[in-house]
């Protein structure tokens, strides 16, 4: 008889562990249920700000399989529409809701795999129900965004976060030529990035006629008959038709904590290297679950798609009888705002002081080509290491077309524990278009050794 997998969560965790778990065993060996609440299966939430702004014509481009291409291709019961309420691990059972039909009914699992994601942090503050405040999570949240536009053509538009997610839409939002503000509470927008760094980021958005205005704390919202009229800060009452949230989001557990299933100090699932939960038959993976952070050999939450296909393909191979491991992460990200590209990975300088490390930092301004060829653009590269044996702890780099791409190899170096004295010789490509004849990597690794060279020869003993 087939045992039962059951699947909570129907996008990029969910679905790539229950496609890995099809790969590793037939359809008469695992039955495979995913329930998902919204309307789509597996599809690109990154690409949702490029949907709103009108680089991605339709959403059908950001679907990678629908719920009828699981049913018939991989015999998948992808079922959308369908909310999960309870789990009941001594009846090993999920409760459901059919949101369609309005139906509850129990279903059994041999075997359940946690994917529920993250939740998008929408604070209590006043007037925050108000119409017109859109806060962007799934493709119906973009749909709707985008019918907004279309339909209401706002003049006005209040950001407010200043992370990936509210960059990337502050981004969307101009190609409707909207006059955009964005407010944010740190001292510079994506706080991923050390400050110094994130103020390239201001005066870039600033040029490009955006409003920004950090360490400044949105308090309320005033509306006119229930729809926003304007965002309310400790500072200022700014006028607005359109109010976008993107405050971040924090870990989808409350399912998982009421039914008992262990969370972590971050407020996400403990999983181990094969994403079991420690409950027999109970796995998890994604924005839901912890990582283990290969620089700060802490465990960390990280919301990043990449990580929760990787790491719904490694629980989809264990719960199917395969044997695969999820080694960590670093955090390395990339993205864009308007005609700057950003990129980092690792730790920041504030990161790697709380994770113990002393660090050295180097700053360097190159070039993306080599400086006589057409279109070369500026690029700022930062590299934090550690002081004394120069391993490389961190990086972030900030420039024009050309620029974001570069953290791949910084990655890899961080990955690898590289110290910046192996990365300076590294054999990269070189031709005019494409780089000067030393890349910005590598200047700034050189100029990283160097201030950790200095620094050996002040501090040793002569």
């Amino acid at each position: 008889m087939a045992q039962r997998l059951i699947v909570i969560g129907g996008d990029a965790a969910g679905m790539s562990a229950a496609s890995a778990a099809r790969r590793q065993l037939p359809q008469d060996q695992l039955e495979i249920v995913a329930f998902e609440r919204g309307h789509y299966t597996s599809y690109s939430a990154c690409g949702i700000p490029y949907f709103i702004g009108k680089d991605v014509a339709d959403t059908t481009a950001l679907i990678a399989r629908t719920p009828q291409q699981f049913r018939d291709h991989h015999a998948i019961d992808a079922r959308t529409g369908h909310e999960v309420l309870d789990i009941d691990l001594h009846r090993r059972a999920v409760l459901v809701r059919d949101l369609v039909r309005g139906r509850e009914a129990w279903e059994g699992f041999d075997q359940l795999m946690v994917a529920t994601g993250a939740t998008p942090a929408r604070p209590p503050l006043p007037g925050i129900e108000a119409a017109g405040i859109h806060g962007v999570q799934t493709l119906d949240d973009g749909l709707a965004l985008r019918t907004v536009l279309e339909r209401d053509r706002p003049g006005r538009a209040v950001v407010v976060g200043a992370g990936y997610i509210g960059l990337e839409l502050a981004e969307a939002l101009s190609a409707w030529g909207v006059g955009i503000t964005v407010i944010g509470r740190p001292p510079a927008p994506l706080p991923a990035l050390d400050p110094d760094m994130g103020a390239l980021i201001a005066t870039a958005m600033e040029g490009f006629g955006m409003e920004v205005r950090m360490e400044e704390t949105v308090t309320g919202f005033d509306t006119t008959d229930g729809k926003v009229t304007a965002v309310v800060t400790d500072q200022a009452t700014i006028p607005t038709d359109l109010v976008i949230l993107g405050l971040g989001v924090t870990p989808n557990t409350t399912l998982a904590a009421q039914a008992g299933i262990p969370l972590g100090a971050t407020g996400a699932i403990t999983v181990d290297r094969r994403l079991r939960t420690g409950i027999d038959g109970v796995w998890a993976a994604g924005d839901c679950v912890e990582k283990f952070h290969r620089v700060s050999r802490r465990h960390v939450s990280l919301p990043l798609g990449t990580h929760a296909n990787k790491e719904g393909r490694t629980a989809g191979i264990n719960l199917g009888g395969g044997y695969a491991t999820f080694p960590g992460v670093l955090g390395t990200a990339v993205t864009k705002i308007c005609d700057i590209e950003v990129g980092r990975t690792g730790l920041g300088e504030a990161e790697a002081q709380a994770a113990g490390f002393d660090p050295v930092t180097a700053v360097v301004d190159s070039t993306t080509r080599a400086g006589y060829y057409p279109g070369a653009k500026p690029i700022r590269t930062k590299l934090i290491a550690e002081r004394g044996t120069g391993r490389l702890l961190g990086a972030q780099i900030v420039g024009e077309e050309g620029a974001a791409k570069r953290i791949d190899v910084l990655s890899v170096a961080l990955w690898h524990e590289t110290p910046v004295e192996e990365l300076l010789n590294i054999d990269l490509s070189y031709a005019p278009p494409f780089s000067p004849v030393w890349d910005p990597v590598l200047i700034a690794a050189r100029k990283s050794w160097q201030a950790v060279e200095t620094d050996r020869a002040r501090t040793e003993p002569g």
